[in-house]
């Protein structure tokens, strides 16, 4: 096992009704500012359960998040947050507002010319405003981890930060907010979820049985609750389940002391620049592909992850990690996410800029170092 800190100040208030906990979360001398995407939460009664929940707070809102936040959308909030002098950023919606809400926080108390340089050149992210959630759509993690994802379509970016002054002060999550999700919205949470697992579970072994177990747990959950909410989507348990496994997935306590991978999150980000596709439809499209490209690379793992979580008991190692990947493939498209950008129309010579951009910008990725561009092409053609 590597060593490690793990540390996580995020409070998490989990269960119905729980978004009435918000008078005990939040003092009443500090302003306050909602942050919310394109307005689901005024169709679902989230946006009224909050605001009788203040109700005596001074409370000003942001909308218009939207999925992939976009930099110029964050800093029109980071203006009027200046402006009206708030002391406390409230976000409400899925994991995209609150990754806008986290760089939002951090440009807050950024002193240089442009904040972007917390995602484009890893600038240290010295202090932030505080951060509450209330989390409406089961995917990211975010509600309890320091990373954020945000887009500049100017500079045709999609790049990320961590850092743990970036973990919310609370995150309410509340079962109940995500009835009303559709099957798209259910599919990319469940799908983004179990990669997230995958990135730090799928490398080589360390050592860490316990993080393992603990990883397996979650993606069996995950197997095992899909095809119960495609069947009941109104049914309290199952989302409760689901919303439960997001968080556990990237809270970073399977990522302690074990080696990670994040390439396919790296190659999705690309495609979802290139061609507008969802966070997760990226990821089921990657990850099948790259774990044929470096079966041999992963292949312990890859043998332990067909037994354990598919319990393919064949004795041929090569047979269980075929049939491994063949049945996470269809995981992902038994949820609704295809595998393959030939289901999106998208031709495979049209991303292949995609393997170039990242290379340039990141060198060779992968536990091991190992992918360059070639290999990115390589994985990109696995994926046609």
């Amino acid at each position: 096992m590597q060593s490690f800190t793990f540390y996580n100040t995020t409070k998490i208030v989990f269960g119905k009704g729980q978004i009435s906990e918000l008078s005990n979360l939040i003092s009443k001398d500090q302003k306050i500012m909602m942050i919310a995407g394109g307005g689901s939460i005024n169709k679902n009664g989230v946006y009224d359960q909050v605001m009788s929940a203040l109700e005596g707070y001074k409370v000003i809102e942001f909308w218009g998040l939207q999925p992939n936040p976009e930099y110029e959308k964050c800093m029109e909030a980071v203006q009027l947050a200046k402006e009206e002098k708030v002391d406390f950023l409230l976000s409400v919606g899925g994991g995209s507002v609150l990754d806008a809400t986290k760089f939002i926080a951090a440009a807050l108390h950024y002193e240089g010319d442009d904040p972007w340089a917390f995602l484009d050149s890893g600038e240290e992210i010295k202090s932030m405003m505080p951060v509450g959630c209330i989390l409406t759509l089961p995917a990211t993690g975010s509600e309890s981890n320091g990373n954020a994802v945000i887009s500049r379509s100017e500079r045709n970016q999609k790049l990320a930060f961590s850092n743990p002054k970036a973990m919310p002060v609370f995150s309410i999550l509340d079962p109940e907010t995500t009835l009303t999700l559709d099957d798209r919205q259910t599919a990319n949470g469940i799908v983004d979820a179990f990669i997230h697992v995958m990135e730090q579970y799928m490398t080589y072994d360390v050592n860490t049985p316990l993080q393992d177990r603990q990883a397996e747990a979650i993606l069996k959950t995950l197997i095992e609750q899909a095809p119960k909410v495609k069947a009941n989507p109104n049914d309290y348990n199952t989302r409760a389940n689901i919303m439960w496994c997001a968080t556990q997935a990237l809270n970073t306590l399977i990522g302690s002391g074990v080696v990670q991978d994040w390439s396919t999150h790296m190659i999705g980000h690309e495609l979802t620049v290139l061609h507008g596709l969802d966070h997760a439809q990226t990821l089921a499209i990657v990850l099948p592909a790259l774990l044929k490209h470096q079966r041999k690379q992963k292949g312990g793992k890859l043998v332990q992850f067909g037994r354990r979580v598919w319990d393919i008991q064949d004795t041929g190692e090569d047979s269980v990690i075929q049939k491994a990947i063949e049945k996470m493939a269809g995981f992902f498209e038994e949820a609704g996410n295809p595998t393959q950008l030939s289901a999106y129309d998208i031709k495979v010579d049209d991303c292949l800029i995609a393997a170039k951009r990242l290379f340039e910008r990141e060198g060779k990725i992968g536990e091991r170092g190992d992918i360059g561009q070639a290999e990115i092409e390589a994985i990109l053609r696995l994926a046609e």
